[in-house]
Order: structure tokens, then sequence, then C-alpha cells
């Protein structure tokens, strides 16, 4: 090797230890990483919810940025017609989900949704939704705070039992 070459190559040397030694880092899990199993998921109850329950797993709804969270119907609960300020995209995990959009709740319109079934709630579109049937159900919740939910008539109860 000729002396001109050697800086080049004392060069190439230091990026390949530089990009070894970030390789073995990034390899490593970073503290930011987050794991959560069914078991670690903080479910609390949903005031005046008849048994509904939510567990926040990233971010908080209330504040500005993304979160997810669970929702946990237990069966023949549901909400009434109601809207949010942002868009939401809803996974069934578990059980089948009845959802029907309008400002008129009516279970014989609703459209059963089995687990893996996705929806989008449009920003300020009307829905409702809920277990209309005789299983549980949870969803997952993906949306950009903060979240609020403006009921379409405010005096009445948010939550309801249908029929069975």
């Amino acid at each position: 090797m000729r002396n001109g070459n050697l800086p080049a190559f004392a060069s190439y040397l230091a990026t390949a230890a530089v990009l070894t030694i970030a390789m073995s880092v990034v390899a490593k899990d970073s503290p930011d990483f987050i794991r959560l199993t069914p078991a670690e998921l903080k479910w609390q109850d949903v005031p005046d919810g008849h048994g509904v329950q939510q567990a926040i797993l990233f971010g908080d709804p209330s504040k500005p940025g993304i979160y997810v969270i669970r929702v946990k119907f237990p069966p023949h609960v549901m909400d009434i017609p109601h809207w949010h300020p942002n868009a939401r995209y809803v996974t069934v995990l578990q059980g089948t989900w009845y959802s029907g959009t309008g400002d008129t709740f009516d279970l014989a319109k609703a459209i059963p949704l089995k687990p893996g079934s996705v929806m989008l709630h449009p920003a300020k579109a009307t829905h409702w939704d809920g277990s209309g049937g005789a299983e549980p159900v949870i969803v997952q919740i993906f949306g950009e705070g903060p979240a609020s939910t403006t009921a379409v008539e405010p005096g009445k109860a948010f939550w309801l039992e249908v029929a069975h």
C-alpha cells in the first residue's frame, strides 16, 4: 500500500469500526421499546359503562399525539350515537362487534364484524357500536388525540343494554 492511500484506508477502518459498534448497539433493544402482554394491561371501568372497560396501551387520548386503547364490552352492552373530533381506526380482536352509523340507534341495522375486521370512524362521523350479542367483545382503537366523545343526544344515558 502506498503512503498516499494510508489516510483513505485509515478513514475506511474508522468508519467500519463506528458502523460495527452502531450495529451492535441497534441490535439490542432500545429502552424506548415497549412490550405488553395481555396480563399486563390495566383495565379500568368506564364510568356508568354497564361493565365496559378500557385499557390505554400507548399514548394518552386526552393529549395531542397518537394513542392506542382497547375497549372491552360485556355481552349486550352498546353505546348511543356519538362522534369523535379525529378519525379512529378500530380492529376487532375478540367477539362480534356490532356497529352502525347515523343519528338513530337501531340494532337491527347494525353490521356485525368478526375478529380481524377493521373499521374507520371518520372524524366527526356519527356512529354507535358495542356487543349486540351474547359474547364479550374487545376492540383496539388507534387514533390521534386529543380525543373526546360527543353524544348526539347529550341528555340520554351513553351506555345501554340491548334486549337479549
